[in-house]
């Protein structure tokens, strides 16, 4: 997993404010696609991207590592992504989902990204819950530690969830003719 901005969050800590904008690209496309899975709509999902930085530039918290820069900064993606469902409750065709994961530029990786778009798609199709801990595992690698954090359950819960989430993929993958991967 690449730095998610952690580094460009220490920088414009200390006064670079040229670390803010560098900041938002590390953090952008992962956040829009983690709060995809909650709302099903891509312009909402930008938007809690952006409320979620804002929300993070405000407070000025100070991290010790990289992993809880990360889970506190989904954690406030998913709060606001949550606060949005109250608020509308609308949804959109996954037809949004690809054009989020095909806007980077396709040189490198191709194949796995082409195989992590579908199996974005299939995961789209999952509960909401299996959508949200595989997403985090799966696209965002964070451990289920760190999963619990975020999404605010025990460890048992955590475990059971995602071995649900695996298994309910592993079937739709294997329905759609798709080569399954341990995740």
């Amino acid at each position: 997993m690449t730095n998610l901005g952690f580094e460009n969050y220490c920088r414009y800590l200390r006064g670079d404010e040229e670390a803010l904008t560098e900041l938002v690209k590390s953090c952008s496309e992962p956040l829009i696609r983690f709060a995809y899975c909650y709302v099903q709509d891509s312009t909402a999902a930008e938007e809690i991207m952006e409320d979620a930085i804002v929300a993070l530039i405000m407070k000025r918290k100070r991290f010790d590592n990289e992993a809880n820069f990360r889970s506190y900064l989904f954690k406030i993606a998913k709060n606001h992504a949550i606060d949005y469902l109250r608020k509308w409750r609308n949804h959109v065709a996954l037809e949004d989902v690809q054009n989020i994961l095909l806007t980077e530029d396709l040189e490198t990786g191709r194949s796995r990204r082409a195989r992590n778009a579908l199996v974005y798609i299939q995961i789209q199709s999952l509960p909401e819950q299996y959508r949200q801990i595989l997403h985090l595992a799966y696209f965002e690698e964070f451990s289920l530690v760190q999963i619990s954090k975020i999404m605010g359950k025990s460890m048992k819960q955590v475990y059971n969830l995602h071995s649900r989430a695996k298994e309910a993929l592993k079937q739709r993958l294997i329905k759609e003719g798709l080569t399954y991967e341990e995740l």
